[in-house]
Order: structure tokens, then C-alpha cells, then sequence
């Protein structure tokens, strides 16, 4: 199986990294400056308890051609239009692109441009980032790809890209309902973010403070409804998870999205939040605190824009 990965940042990076470590024909779609990184220090993660490296096989968008078997697409949303165009080449009548971004919007836009029959839903739980040097480095424990067809079900493809993947040391899961999954990891990143990137801190920051605690579960009630009214609510066992994480005492946790905020540089807001606010109004799901998440996200992606 020929696998394209577009993208080689903390996600994809890591869920290309396996293959290409287990001998799997795998190539990086890359940026030059990335390239420039990747060929003078390799493909390098620092796991929790061992450091390794793969000599990726790298292409960029000037130079793609051939048809590949399986496309994994981890771009920020910000980039995704031109990730679309430059993949073209790579996409043919028998290729699978299976999408790793947050949110439900990214799969509009690929539907359109490929087709619905040939791009899977796609669902990527991982603590990663890239240190100084562009290394990935793996914060957490969890590190978990969930694949399926939109219109639900099983299929033999879907099974075939399952099985070459858990052969590489990836952990994968094939889900029969994948639209409900990234719905449902939609609610957690949103609930997520807004509580660090409005309180601009961590998770026990935000908890340490009188009345901390309760920010937590009330962003996730408004983000929990507007998935149930688009008839995906979710399931008690997810939503204790994620309330778990978001009112733990003493977490140092954030996700990429703050970490892009306090560094000034701009976020998925759009996609993530004026999306998610945007279905809430034709749903009338009031959504209060969201709806200020928002608003304190797009003033800042204002200020970023202007200063990029």
C-alpha cells in the first residue's frame, strides 16, 4: 500500500513516523522549510521512555506525482485549501483520503473536491508537539486513530487500511458510526479550548480559582447539546472523560489551539468554534459561553493576521 502523508507537525508526523518505522512505502508531503528540517535530522520522536528516528521519504507539492493507495491528511484548517490543491495529483479513482483534522467542516470541503466515496472519517487522539528543533515530542499516554466511511458501516477498504496500520504499531479503530466519533471529539477539543484560551491557562490554573470548576462542565452542557440537537449526543462514559480532564486539579494540560494563542500566532477558531456556534444558531442551541470563546478568539486571530 502507497501512503502519502500531508503534513509531518505533531499529528501526522507521528501517525506516519510508525509506518516508515515498520518498512511501509510511505512518503511526507511537506513544505521546503519542513523538508529542509526532515532531511538534517531525520523524522525524530521523543516518546516517554525512548527517543527514535526514521529517514522519511519526502516530496513537495512542486514535485508530487503518482497515485497513492492512502492519503493521511494532517494539516491545521488554516492550510487545508491549499493542501487540497497540492494532493490533487496524489488522488485517484482507488485512493482513500482519510482526514485527521478536528471539527466537521474540512470533510465539506474534501467531499467536494474528491467525492464523497473516497474520503473516509477520521478521528486522531494524541498529545503531541514539536519542540525547537522540529522534533514530535509525545506528552501522553494516548496516541489513537479512528477510521471509517462516512455513510457508516463496514467495508473491506476501510478493514484493509486497518489492518496495514495495526501491523505498523499503530493503534486503530474502525468505527461503523465515524460521523458520531468526530462529533463527539469536536465537543471535547471545543470544550477544551475554550476553557484554557478564555481563562488563558492551564487546566489546574483555571480549576485553582473560585469557581473554576464550574466553567469546565458548563461549556461542555452548551457543546454536548448542539451535537445531541444535530442527533449525535454523546455517550455518558465520553462526556465523565472529558470532564474528567477538564476539571482536574493541578493539570498542566492545554491543548495545540492555547498553546497557538499565547504564542501569538493564529488559530482554527473558524473551524472549530465559528463552525460549532454557527450549527448552534440553525439547531437554536443557545451557546453563551462558546459564543464568547469565540468572539475572544476571533478578536485575537485579527491582531495575528495583521501581524503575520
Amino acid at each position: 500500500m502507497r501512503i502519502l502523508v500531508v503534513g509531518a507537525g505533531a499529528t501526522g508526523g507521528y501517525f506516519g513516523a510508525l509506518p516508515a518505522r515498520a518498512g511501509q512505502d510511505v512518503t511526507f508531503l511537506v513544505r521546503p522549510h519542513r523538508a529542509t528540517v526532515l532531511r538534517s535530522r531525520g523524522l525524530r520522536v521523543v516518546d516517554r521512555d525512548e527517543e527514535w528516528s526514521v529517514e522519511p521519504r519526502l516530496v513537495t507539492a512542486d514535485a508530487l506525482t503518482g497515485r497513492y493507495d492512502l492519503v493521511l491528511l494532517s494539516v491545521k484548517s488554516t492550510a487545508l485549501r491549499q493542501a487540497i490543491e497540492d494532493v490533487a495529483p496524489a488522488v485517484g479513482p482507488g485512493t482513500a483520503v482519510v482526514p485527521m483534522l478536528n471539527g466537521l467542516a474540512h470533510i465539506d470541503a474534501l467531499n467536494a473536491r474528491f467525492g464523497a466515496g473516497q474520503v473516509l472519517g477520521g478521528v486522531a487522539k494524541v498529545v503531541t508537539t514539536l519542540n525547537d528543533e522540529g522534533d514530535i515530542v509525545r506528552l501522553a499516554p494516548l496516541a489513537q486513530l479512528t477510521i471509517g466511511e462516512q455513510g457508516g458501516g463496514l467495508s473491506p477498504r476501510v478493514e484493509k487500511i486497518r489492518s496495514v496500520l495495526a501491523e505498523s504499531g499503530v493503534d486503530v479503530l474502525v468505527s461503523e458510526d465515524v460521523t458520531a466519533a468526530m462529533w463527539h471529539k469536536w465537543v471535547f477539543i471545543t470544550t477544551f479550548g475554550a476553557v484554557t484560551s478564555l481563562m488563558r491557562g492551564t487546566v489546574g490554573e483555571v480549576n485553582a480559582e473560585p469557581g473554576g470548576t464550574e466553567l469546565g462542565p458548563a461549556v461542555l452542557a452548551e457543546a454536548a447539546a448542539v451535537a445531541a440537537a444535530a442527533g449525535y449526543p454523546v455517550p455518558e462514559r465520553e462526556t465523565a472523560a472529558t470532564l474528567g480532564i477538564v476539571t482536574a486539579t493541578g493539570s498542566p494540560m492545554v491543548p495545540s489551539l492555547y498553546r497557538d494563542l499565547v504564542a501569538g500566532r493564529p488559530t482554527e477558531v473558524e473551524h472549530l468554534f465559528g463552525d460549532l456556534v454557527a450549527r448552534a444558531r440553525a439547531l437554536s442551541v443557545a451557546t453563551p459561553l462558546l459564543d464568547l470563546a469565540t468572539l475572544h478568539l476571533r478578536v485575537h486571530q485579527r491582531r495575528a493576521l495583521a501581524g503575520s
